[in-house]
């Protein structure tokens, strides 16, 4: 695997500087930072970006885009129904139930 250098401050080289709003992104994700949190993760995210950007460059035009690296066939297995478990033994170790069903407290309302 190929390393890829910075220059001096973390930039990539030949890629074009991105400038950040840092206090609009961070607004927008509702975060309380502090100058040297904005400082920092405007560097980071910016950093972020130019990896992006550096990774669109490499992608060559004749290659179609695809979902995975390798052709998939179907992985589900054939759909053959069976049996169910017959209501008395699904419903054997319920610690409450009600005729055949389960019965669980109520999480909705206060009210029975």
């Amino acid at each position: 695997m190929r390393r890829i250098e910075h220059d001096a401050v973390g930039r990539l080289p030949g890629v074009m500087p991105v400038e950040i709003d840092i206090e609009h992104v961070a607004k927008l994700a509702r975060l309380n930072l502090d100058d040297d949190e904005k400082q920092r993760l405007k560097t980071q995210l910016g950093q972020i970006l130019e990896h992006a950007a550096a990774v669109s460059e490499v992608a060559a035009d004749d290659v179609p885009p695809t979902a995975t690296p390798i052709p998939r066939a179907n992985v589900f297995r054939e759909d053959d129904p069976e049996p169910s478990l017959p209501v008395d033994e699904a419903l054997r170790n319920a610690p409450d139930r009600d005729g055949a069903r389960f019965r669980v407290p109520r999480i909705v309302g206060s009210e029975p």
